[in-house]
């Protein structure tokens, strides 16, 4: 055996990278149908990631909430449950050692636990642990004991070791380096810890792309698309030394429109926002998040089936079922999930949906638990929050209505004006461009992307506040037609940026 040594399966998935602009990384997987399945985002203004590791210092301890709250440093926080630090005291002023579990969210801190580990291609090492363990998701006995015995043998001293699911069937040398990449990188963390003052950043996680590589290359993905040339050599080095069994082919994009577009994920991720979802046969779904929970219903819609209401039922249920696993992977929600399937009298067909859900998310990398039918014939779900849903990360509560709506981010508004800007320079000689958009977009754009806009393009940009655009509506023209686009400007410095507040109508 060399490397992961997997059986071999349908290869036409494919990984599609958009690293163009540095500052948001994106990366769609595309199933075999060529459907977007899953989909990560990662912004440069971003804080506070899952996995980094801080030595921080107890702000307070409140045992009413049995939580203490901690600095991590440039006015960050988390927040800690006493549950997580067993007998240990907790008290004010003391440093402490933690990792990033969850990432803020909704007003709250980062969720952080003293329990730290580093996560590797085959492996996690677990610092202050004597702990064994292999994943659950390897079911072949005679693999789990050959990797549990590796693991016992190879774990350094006063460390455990996790065996990931990409271990299986993996060589000996791959996990022997796998534990020797892990342990310089934990002794480079206790090194800085020794160094530094709480409250400080120790260790940061590896970034978007080479994460992603790592959680999910397998010899499921037959293809890697790039739409970076750096991007495209540091993929190949990637590929070079964990796939040398499966090696997917790897391109370099190098179009005019962006890939994402060329691909239909742009299309797909505008989708992405629809509570309603529309089934292959008619039927659809209607999806609702909450506070507390998600709520799916299942609707026949335009699907009349074409043998009796049973049957109907029973095909709108099952390809409903599908959808759904698809949906919360790809939306990454997490929680409690009730699903409002259509009734089914015959008790086995009640029985093989739940049983074709619980397959269904036997390969999700989020544990999903299915609790079969309640008595008000709702199917209930549980799923590991491992990440932020796409809705908060791309959305943001509607500032006009209150919070009782949503809108597009600030950064979800100007990366879509920046791909038009892109479009646009592109197709023109112009030196300079007008863009007119909602006033809070611009002033958004012009204090934290537009000098860096200017340098990428070599062109100067003029931003116009126009109040009666929509939050998401913009315009973008050539400068040469500013008498005609404006009747009246009034010019404002902005951080060495210019910002045109028009305060008429435009023509």
């Amino acid at each position: 055996m060399s490397g992961n040594g997997q059986n071999p399966k349908n290869r036409e998935s494919k990984l599609i990278v958009n690293v163009m602009d540095p500052e948001e990384m994106r990366v769609g997987i595309l199933d075999e149908r060529g459907r977007l399945s899953n989909l990560y985002i990662e912004r440069m203004l971003e804080r506070q990631r899952t996995g980094e590791i801080y030595k921080a210092k107890v702000d307070s301890v409140l045992p009413g909430m049995n939580a203490a709250f901690l600095s991590l440093g440039d006015g960050r926080n988390g927040f800690l449950y006493l549950n997580d630090v067993g007998n240990m005291v907790i008290k004010p002023g003391m440093d402490m050692l933690v990792q990033v579990l969850k990432t803020p969210n909704k007003g709250k801190g980062a969720r952080v636990s003293p329990r730290v580990s580093l996560a590797g291609r085959y492996l996690v090492l677990v610092p202050s642990s004597g702990d064994v363990g292999v994943s659950k998701r390897i079911e072949d006995p005679d693999e789990r004991a050959r990797l549990r015995a590796l693991a016992r043998r190879l774990r350094p001293d006063g460390c455990g070791l996790i065996v990931r699911t990409m271990a299986e069937y993996c060589d000996e040398e791959h996990l022997v380096r796998d534990v020797e990449e892990l342990m310089d990188e934990w002794q480079e963390v206790e090194r800085k810890a020794k160094k530094n003052s709480a409250p400080c950043l120790l260790h940061r996680d590896i970034g978007l792309v080479e994460r992603i590589l790592r959680d999910e290359l397998t010899d499921s993905i037959g293809e890697v698309v790039v739409d970076s040339r750096d991007e495209f050599d540091n993929i190949a080095s990637f590929i070079e030394r964990f796939a040398s069994d499966y090696k997917p082919e790897l391109s370099l994009y190098k179009g005019n429109m962006p890939v994402f577009e060329v691909y239909g994920i742009e299309r797909a991720i505008e989708e992405m926002h629809d509570r309603k979802v529309w089934l292959p046969s008619g039927a659809y779904l209607v999806i609702d998040q909450t506070e507390a929970l998600t709520v799916i219903d299942v609707n026949t819609g335009r699907y009349i089936g074409s043998k009796d209401l049973q049957d109907t039922v029973y095909h709108t249920n099952f390809e409903a079922a599908e959808e759904i696993a698809r949906q919360l992977r790809l939306r990454a929600i997490g929680g409690i999930v009730v699903i409002d399937f259509i009734d089914m009298e015959n008790q086995d067909d009640r029985n093989k949906l739940v049983e074709s859900l619980q397959e269904m998310f036997k390969g999700d990398r989020c544990k999903a638990r299915v609790y079969g039918v309640t008595t008000l014939g709702l199917v209930e779900i549980t799923r590991k929050r491992a990440r932020l849903d796409m809705r908060s990360i791309m959305s943001r509560g509607c500032p006009f209505c209150g919070g009782l709506g949503w809108v597009d981010r600030e950064e979800t508004v100007a990366m879509k004006v920046k791909r038009s800007v892109r479009r646009a320079v592109a197709s023109s000689n112009s030196e300079a461009f007008l863009m007119e958009l909602h006033p809070a977009i611009a002033r958004y754009i012009a204090d934290s992307y537009l000098s860096m806009w200017e340098e990428e393009f070599g062109r100067r940009f003029y931003l116009v506040e126009n109040p009666e655009y929509a939050w998401d509506k913009f315009k973008i023209d050539f400068q040469g037609t500013l008498p005609r686009v404006v009747h009246r400007v009034e010019v404002m410095e902005r951080r060495e940026a210019a910002v045109i507040v028009h305060s008429t109508t435009t023509a």
